[in-house]
């Protein structure tokens, strides 16, 4: 694992995922039941061929979101489908959970100077909602990059990523992007970024390491007692 300490010596600016570093989005709304209900959309439509088998049984509402935008790009009910998911994110804000020590370090790396950004397949309408409630939504906008109109630039594709570099105006060397899936980590990597996975559990440690990932912690303290030892980015000699 590389020191932790030296990863925010040379950063200027970190990129949350929102969903698994900020909250548990779904804690309290299940996103297998998401899933399902946007297959069985699907199904309603008479469009089920859309997807494949394995992802029809993900139980991961973004796969699914995903491999429609993949086969039928541009179409009118993909754009329902988002909508649908969007409406079940907005139900699940209501009972999401904080990642413990998550809201102290976004306020504690706030506080010391460094850009923050959110980077996230969530929708950036969402996002805020959330992050109003918790009193944390001035710490990151203008910065909140949610999937856009064209699905197919979701994570792994670095598009968010690259939003939010240009809106920080931060070069990609000097940013560190904190995230829990794969697929954060192969777009940290397409973009240039340094990468910490937060894995809370060992399976989602075990993913991590099988996309190369090599700096994981288990929860965000590690990375709240690093930076509480750091100086303010714009107090430490350029490297």
């Amino acid at each position: 694992m590389a020191d932790l300490r030296e990863l925010f010596d040379a950063t200027r600016c970190v990129l949350f995922d929102f969903d698994g570093p900020v909250c548990r989005l779904f804690a309290g709304y299940p996103a297998d039941g998401v899933a399902d209900d946007l297959v069985d959309w699907l199904g309603r439509q008479g469009r089920a061929d859309l997807l494949s088998e394995d992802d029809a049984r993900s139980g991961d509402p973004h796969a699914v979101l995903r491999a429609v935008a993949l086969t039928a790009p541009g179409s009118g009910f993909l754009a329902e489908l988002e909508d649908r998911l969007t409406e079940h994110e907005r139900r699940a804000t209501e009972t999401a959970e904080p990642t413990k020590d998550a809201d102290e370090l976004i306020r504690t790396l706030g506080s010391r100077g460094y850009g923050l950004a959110i980077t996230t397949n969530n929708s950036a309408s969402i996002v805020e909602r959330y992050l109003t409630a918790r009193g944390l939504v001035d710490c990151f906008r203008p910065h909140i990059h949610g999937r856009m109109q064209d699905l197919l630039r979701l994570k792994p594709d670095p598009d968010c990523l690259l939003r939010a570099l240009d809106s920080t105006g931060v070069a990609a060397g000097r940013a560190l992007m904190i995230g829990d899936t794969p697929a954060d980590c192969v777009a940290a990597r397409k973009a240039g970024v340094a990468f910490v996975g937060y894995a809370r559990n060992e399976r989602k440690r075990k993913l991590l390491l099988g996309v190369g990932a090599t700096t994981i912690v288990p929860s965000m303290r590690p990375l709240l007692d690093a930076v509480q030892r750091q100086q303010a980015p714009g107090t430490r000699a350029e490297q």
